[in-house]
């Protein structure tokens, strides 16, 4: 466990919200139960992000689930990565594409999936939703199936 500690930049240190879009940021910890499949899901109701057109801010929830193989992110981090994107600006649809492919190339779990539910703006909400599941192996073939069945909420 201590080793773990010794890796950690983040945790158990006065947070420092980066000014800008930080991938940095992200650190990993072992997953202590890898014979075996469990989901983790994150929450983050308070994300913000920018226009990156009219450089207004956009509000939203972020969620994230994954089931990890060796490597899992480690939460004080991922807060001040998605912290981050407070000043960044994309659209809605490549911010949770952004996140999935620096998750990915982070922890390469399983499966993954990042939902974004953001605040109507002009009278529309965007809830756009991206998945990945692990080359050849049935995590692949739940990220199609979950596509295929993917609820709007």
């Amino acid at each position: 466990m201590n080793r773990e500690k010794d890796n950690l930049q983040q945790l158990g240190h006065k947070a420092e919200i980066p000014e800008t879009y930080a991938p940095e940021v992200l650190e990993t910890f072992e997953n202590r139960h890898p014979e075996r499949d469990y989901w983790v899901q994150f929450n983050c109701p308070e994300f913000t992000t920018l226009c990156p057109i009219t450089g207004q801010p956009d509000f939203g929830e972020i969620k994230i689930l994954y089931i990890p193989d060796e490597r899992m992110v480690e939460s004080k981090s991922l807060k001040l990565y998605l912290f981050s994107f407070r000043n960044h600006g994309d659209f809605h649809e490549d911010v949770v594409n952004i996140i999935l492919n620096d998750l990915v190339k982070l922890m390469n779990p399983r499966y993954i999936e990042v939902v974004g539910l953001f605040v109507p703006r002009g009278g529309i909400s965007i809830h756009p939703y991206v998945n990945f599941g692990m080359k050849g192996t049935k995590y692949e073939l739940m990220a199609e199936e979950r596509m295929r069945n993917y609820q709007l909420r």
